[in-house]
């Protein structure tokens, strides 16, 4: 029997004011591919993402990383298990006085050891890989810039980097193009679709734009009032899922699949 990449059972998510964000969601992830969570706004988007790697505590239900029972784990083995999952943050979450190579550097920080971490002593392999990653999200040249000179665009791509410093089991991505201009949400978007392909990473992605999500998710799946409405390909994304998610809308213009070849590509550092 094959062990799932990710298995979310029952999870269920009630704050102390009884507000409740989760209500005994379920699904699986059995290989590495892209999946978008979409719903309104309190739908439980992102409370879902951060109950995964445990941010927010579940009230109910198990998360499965591997053979791993996440919910079950002390603080201490949690800290060994967030190892294997990388998180891509709305607000980029860098340090703005660092620059492009420290930040990268830091998804490192749990694996090499206080010391050496705290007098900046990183493995040359280490070094190397973020070099490496550098080119592949098209910032090669900006190892010595300091995050807070940087764009949108070029601050989610150090994000994304940084994550896959880690070489991690699974990819968490909240609203990585919240804060873009649609073009370069798209670019966005594609780049954490190449690299979850590339190297063989499910990517859980809450996003807002539907149309990004069917662009670029291999699956979708709904929430609604924190339960699962829809779980199926985008190309399923009828007007009537859509209203079953969101409510009544003309959804014509929402559903739409937009030609990526006259886009500029990703190598272009100034997005």
């Amino acid at each position: 029997m094959t062990t799932r990449a990710l298995s979310v059972e029952g999870l269920s998510k009630v704050y102390p004011t009884g507000s409740r964000a989760l209500e005994g969601v379920s699904f699986a992830v059995e290989r590495p591919e892209v999946v978008a969570i979409i719903g309104s706004s309190g739908a439980g988007k992102s409370t879902l993402i951060r109950c995964i790697n445990r941010l927010v505590e579940p009230s109910a239900g198990r998360v499965r990383l591997g053979a791993t029972d996440i919910v079950g784990l002390s603080r201490r083995e949690l800290r060994s298990v967030r190892r294997r999952i990388g998180m891509i943050f709305q607000e980029f979450n860098l340090v703005e006085r660092l620059t492009v190579m420290e930040n990268l550097l830091s998804g490192r920080l749990g694996s090499v050891g206080f010391v050496a971490s705290f007098l900046r002593r990183f493995p040359p392999q280490d070094i190397a890989n973020a070099y490496a990653l550098l080119d592949r999200v098209g910032l090669a040249g900006y190892q010595d810039t300091r995050a807070d000179a940087l764009s949108g665009g070029q601050r989610q791509r150090v994000g994304i980097a940084r994550a896959l410093m880690q070489d991690p089991d699974l990819l968490l991505v909240d609203e990585p193009t919240a804060s873009l201009d649609p073009k370069t949400a798209r670019q966005i978007m594609r780049l954490i679709r190449e690299l979850a392909t590339e190297r063989r990473k499910p990517a859980l992605v809450n996003i807002h734009d539907v149309a990004l999500a069917q662009s670029f998710a291999d699956r979708v799946i709904g929430l609604k009032q924190g339960r699962v409405a829809f779980d199926g390909p985008p190309a399923a994304l009828s007007a009537a899922t859509l209203t079953e998610i969101y409510g009544a809308e003309d959804w014509s213009q929402t559903i739409r699949h937009v030609d990526d070849k006259a886009e500029t590509t990703l190598s272009a550092p100034d997005a």
